[in-house]
């Protein structure tokens, strides 16, 4: 089943076209990457999907409703939930009060502590510093927030932009496996990264972005050995 159908999407940031006709789809259950060199419109395809952006041309549905220029807070109550670049966490806040404001549109109190619990279990880190304000986590920990705070809102789709973005090689490591067991757990992924090999290596499914189209697409493991790809992307000659 397609849960969010994206299809000829023109996208500008004043007169600069960001997007020139992109078209994507996103299966239940699966986990799709995006990638490509900066500039090429990953971010800008996250920000018009969550109403950031509105798009002056194209179709975004999702679980069948039109979405295409909903503001952002009613595309996140329709359950798509974006962990944006560079976490923007709540760093005067504790690592509890920053998750909770991930729930603010929830009203199950039992719920909301039952969510709470799965966060922690992830993230044990996150349970030992869940008094600490966000502002003196290191990198790592503030990505283990954010992605967290996102899994708050009980998401029906979660967006992840650049969530290796500036971290050491092993917390990269922790934070894919986190994606993959969300992933595991039913939650269908929209992943933004430019780590092009790690993201394709979980991806059911990518695409390649170029100045605002798309170049390429497959499977994960099929763009993986893709040969333009490899040249491009994952640094082979």
């Amino acid at each position: 089943m397609t849960i969010l159908r994206v299809e000829n999407l023109h996208t500008f940031y004043g007169q600069i076209e960001a997007l020139k006709g992109i078209s994507l789809e996103v299966n239940e259950g699966e986990i799709v990457s995006l990638i490509g060199a900066n500039g090429a419109g990953k971010s800008t395809t996250l920000k018009t999907i969550s109403g950031q952006l509105v798009p002056v041309e194209g179709r975004i549905d999702f679980m069948g409703d039109g979405i295409a220029g909903l503001p952002a807070h009613k595309v996140t109550e329709k359950g798509i939930i974006q962990v944006p670049e560079g976490r923007r966490i709540f760093p005067r806040m504790t690592v509890e009060e920053n998750l909770e404001m991930g729930a603010f549109l929830r009203k199950d109190k039992a719920g909301i502590a039952e969510s709470m619990e799965r966060v922690f279990t992830l993230f044990p880190r996150l349970r030992e510093r869940r008094m600490q304000k966000g502002g003196t986590l290191s990198g790592g920990e503030q990505q283990m927030l954010a992605t967290g705070r996102g899994m708050m809102a009980t998401p029906k789709l979660l967006m992840l932009d650049e969530p290796s973005m500036g971290l050491a090689p092993v917390v990269v490591e922790m934070i894919f496996e986190t994606i993959q067991k969300l992933n595991a757990e039913g939650v269908p992924i929209l992943l933004v990264e430019q780590n092009a090999a790690m993201a394709l290596a979980i991806a059911h499914r990518g695409y390649v972005l170029e100045t605002g189209t798309i170049a390429l697409e497959g499977t994960g493991r099929g763009l993986l050995t893709n040969e333009r790809v490899r040249k491009t992307y994952l640094g082979e000659s």
